[in-house]
């Protein structure tokens, strides 16, 4: 008997609105509400609700937490100020991707670890073994939070109506606690789209409330609920690598592109460190795959693991593919051979079913906002 998924606190309201539920790691979550091209635009040109309850959050504490990150991450946690956030990642001993994280100090010995949901139990189970020796608690906190994620150009006008936080000396990657439509949450202002927006971490039992008041403020605004395909296509036009895709335990961060979240230079031994130095010895000396952006020039879409060919040789493989709503055409995220890797490169393609379609080589991200 297979376990049935798992459900969020606002599972209810997405029936009511009609969601395409589906299961994802190991969560019934909305996949679309209606258009999936309409929930993109809306968050590209005017702002998108997100449920994202399903992500893993992880609390460190006690005097020696900031140096137990330092030991369990290849960041450099013990620099991070507290009411920011950062990027980083946490690796195998052979210097493989466990997950990607962001991590945020949310005071002088407490942080907040967001795990992606697939990789959750992993992460949990990897930071409480490193804590062995180390004066510090890991505590499991995926029960404790919902989180919503309001994104896109009206978002910051839209949360400013409900709450008196200080949103506009809140930066990019830093988060503060305080009051949105009389719900406690901690404000970050973080997101996977690309665009300026917000997390909204609060307690399950305030998710519906505050849904429905995000919804409300928002109506004016253009703001619509979003699934998990659009918010697939708008990090894929943002250039941001998903975990199973882009990032996996074969990969390591200099592999992906991504050496600068490994600081070398912080103080003390951390796990993976002498493959991580073997790995960007490798990259400068030879420089691996690379990853970078493909633009059809037809209209078929390229998909997870397809061959990218050049000259009837295969010369790399296609990590994400779909069609853009901003660019009209199909992308794709791929791994390709550095001799095929500069932009403007001729002569590649994708292999779609035994017909080689072309494509342009791009830097990644696809789209880049107007600040």
């Amino acid at each position: 008997m297979t376990d049935s998924p798992r459900r969020t606190a606002l599972d209810a309201l997405h029936r009511e609105l009609g969601a395409t539920m589906t299961d994802f790691a190991g969560w019934d979550m909305p996949l679309r509400y209606g258009s999936e091209r309409d929930e993109h635009v809306a968050v590209r040109t005017r702002a998108g609700l997100f449920d994202l309850s399903h992500m893993g959050e992880i609390t460190v504490t006690g005097p020696q937490a900031a140096a137990l990150l330092d030991f369990a991450l290849v960041g450099n946690i013990g620099s991070v100020a507290v009411g920011r956030a950062r990027y980083t990642m946490i690796c195998r001993e052979d210097g493989g991707i466990l997950d990607d994280l962001i991590v945020y100090r949310l005071a002088g010995t407490e942080y907040m670890v967001v795990a992606n949901a697939s990789n959750a139990q992993t992460v949990l189970d990897a930071l409480t073994e490193r804590a062995a020796g180390f004066d510090a608690a890991v505590r499991d906190d995926r029960d404790a939070y919902a989180l919503l994620a309001v994104q896109g150009p009206a978002s910051p006008a839209i949360l400013k109506s409900l709450t008196d936080a200080d949103l506009d000396g809140l930066k990019y990657y830093a988060g503060l606690p305080g009051t949105v439509a009389g719900v406690p949450a901690l404000i970050a202002r973080t997101g996977y789209t690309g665009e300026d927006g917000f997390e909204l971490f609060v307690a399950p039992g305030d998710a519906v409330k505050l849904w429905q008041a995000l919804t409300e403020a928002g109506a004016d605004a253009g703001l619509v609920p979003c699934g998990l395909s659009c918010r697939d296509t708008l990090r894929l036009e943002a250039g941001m690598p998903l975990y199973g895709h882009e990032l996996t335990t074969a990969t390591t961060p200099f592999d992906a592109g991504l050496g600068r979240v490994v600081k070398f230079e912080k103080e003390g031994d951390f796990v993976g460190r002498a493959a991580l130095e073997a790995a960007a010895e490798r990259a400068e000396a030879q420089p691996p795959r690379k990853l970078v952006g493909l633009i059809a020039e037809g209209r078929r879409v390229p998909r997870a693991g397809f061959a990218v060919v050049a000259g009837g040789e295969v010369v790399g493989e296609v990590t994400s593919g779909a069609p853009s709503p901003t660019l009209g055409k199909p992308i794709a995220i791929a791994y390709v051979d550095a001799a095929h890797a500069a932009p403007g490169t001729q002569g590649v393609g994708v292999d779609i079913r035994g017909s080689h379609e072309p494509y342009e080589v791009v830097a990644l991200p696809f789209y880049k906002r107007q600040r």
